[in-house]
C-alpha cells in the first residue's frame, strides 16, 4: 500500500499543473460576444459580462457576425486589453469573390475568381492588423494570393462581370450537389454507427 502511494506522489509530483497563457486567441464574430466565451473567460477570471459589452460596442461597426480574430491579454488583476484584428484574408476574399463557401478540393476546382485589384485592396486592410503593421505591402499581397488559391478562388488581371455571373450560376450548382453528397455521406456514416 504504502508503495502504491509513493509512485501516486511521485506521479503527482512529474505531472504539470494546467497552466492558461496570459493570451488567449479566439475569433468572435463582431456584435455577438455571449455566453459561448463564458467557460473561457471565467477560467482566466475575466467579468463576462463586461467583457461582452466591450467587445459589443467595440465592434458595432462592423456588420454583425463578421468574425473576428481577437487576442486579450488577462493581467493579473483580471482586467484585461482586447485588440480586435480585421476580419481574417478569407473572409474578405470570398465576399470579393461573391461565393459563401471555398472549394472543397482547392486546386482541382476554382470556386471563384478575384482581381488583383481586389488582392491589392485586402492587403491594405491587413495592413493595419498589428501582426502585419511592418510587412511590406508586396509581401502581404503574395500572402493573400495564396490564401486565395488555398480557397480555390483564383487570382485574374480583369473580370469580365457577365461572364463572370455565368461562371457563379454554374458554380452554384456545382456547389449544390457537393452538398447532398456530403449530406449523404453524413448520413450514411450515422446509419453505420
Amino acid at each position: 500500500m504504502s508503495r502504491a502511494g509513493s509512485k501516486m506522489r511521485m506521479m503527482n509530483k512529474m505531472m504539470e499543473k494546467v497552466k492558461h497563457s496570459k493570451v488567449m486567441r479566439t475569433t468572435i464574430p463582431a456584435g455577438m460576444a455571449g455566453t459561448h466565451l463564458g467557460p473561457t473567460l471565467g477560467q482566466r477570471g475575466i467579468n463576462i459580462a463586461a467583457f461582452c459589452k466591450d467587445f459589443n460596442t467595440r465592434t458595432a461597426h462592423y456588420i454583425e457576425g463578421v468574425p473576428l480574430p481577437c487576442r486579450v491579454k488577462v493581467r493579473p488583476d483580471r482586467s484585461y486589453e482586447l485588440v480586435i484584428h480585421n476580419p481574417p484574408s478569407t473572409y474578405f476574399i470570398k465576399q470579393a469573390a461573391g461565393i459563401q463557401r471555398g472549394a472543397m478540393k482547392a486546386g482541382q476546382e476554382v470556386s471563384g475568381k478575384i482581381t488583383l485589384k481586389h488582392v491589392y485592396e485586402i492587403a491594405k486592410i491587413k495592413q493595419q492588423d498589428p501582426p502585419l503593421h511592418l510587412t511590406p505591402l508586396k509581401q502581404i499581397c503574395e500572402l493573400v494570393i495564396g490564401s486565395a488559391h488555398s480557397c480555390g478562388v483564383e487570382v485574374v488581371k480583369d473580370l469580365d462581370p457577365k461572364e463572370y455571373g455565368e461562371f457563379l450560376m454554374e458554380r452554384s450548382t456545382v456547389v449544390e450537389e457537393q452538398l447532398a453528397e456530403l449530406k449523404e455521406k453524413r448520413e450514411a456514416k450515422l446509419l453505420r454507427k
